[in-house]
């Protein structure tokens, strides 16, 4: 029997942070593909797994953090078929990815947030550019999605901050005070309501 949701029924996008990584604490690890707890994932992937409505729509960053937890929630749920997408790895810090943040300097990082929105920290990606592609695949989300449908991104914390402002309607910042300070912890979701 199929159920069709009524029009008008809330869309909503279900934001999941991937488990503990297994790097020391005080490391810049953006776009480094460094691998999740295991132990971790996996309590992670059977929380998730119990909480997901069916036919969510499930896309995952593609570094092994992510791929680590959208795998282990699909051998939970064969059911649902997981998307891959580079547009929700973690922002792209260039050459401070692998360095302590201690070692980066308060020279380095002054120079980041006095111009947060254009300046490309390390040589990587800068948060308007960042915020440009989550954008994207939010929209695209948004758009694929029918009324009382969910959709799950399995992603990194920074792609959590900068959704919580494009689903407010903010595409740019220009002070590294407008950032979101709040994330879920490892292994911990949030979900929004989509707006029409």
């Amino acid at each position: 029997m199929t159920v069709h949701a009524a029009v008008g029924a809330p869309r909503r996008l279900w934001l999941v942070r991937h488990a503990t990584p297994l790097i020391e604490p005080g490391v810049c690890y953006g776009a480094l593909d460094v691998a999740a707890d295991a132990q971790a994932t996996r309590a992670a992937a059977e929380r998730l797994a119990a909480a997901l409505p069916p036919r969510a729509c499930v896309q995952s960053s593609t570094l092994q953090r992510c791929e680590q937890l959208a795998q282990a929630v699909q051998g939970l749920q064969p059911d649902f078929i997981i998307k891959r997408d580079a547009r929700l790895s973690e922002m792209n810090f260039g050459r401070w990815e692998g360095s302590s943040w201690d070692a980066i300097g308060p020279a380095a990082l002054q120079a980041w947030t006095d111009d947060f929105a254009d300046h490309a920290p390390g040589g990587g990606e800068s948060v308007g550019a960042f915020m440009q592609r989550v954008g994207a695949v939010f929209d695209e989300t948004r758009g694929a999605l029918r009324a009382g449908q969910d959709a799950v991104w399995i992603t990194h914390a920074g792609v959590i901050r900068a959704t919580t402002l494009i689903a407010a309607g903010i595409r740019s910042i220009a002070q590294a005070e407008q950032w979101p300070k709040a994330a879920p912890s490892f292994g911990d979701w949030i979900v929004l309501t989509l707006p029409d």
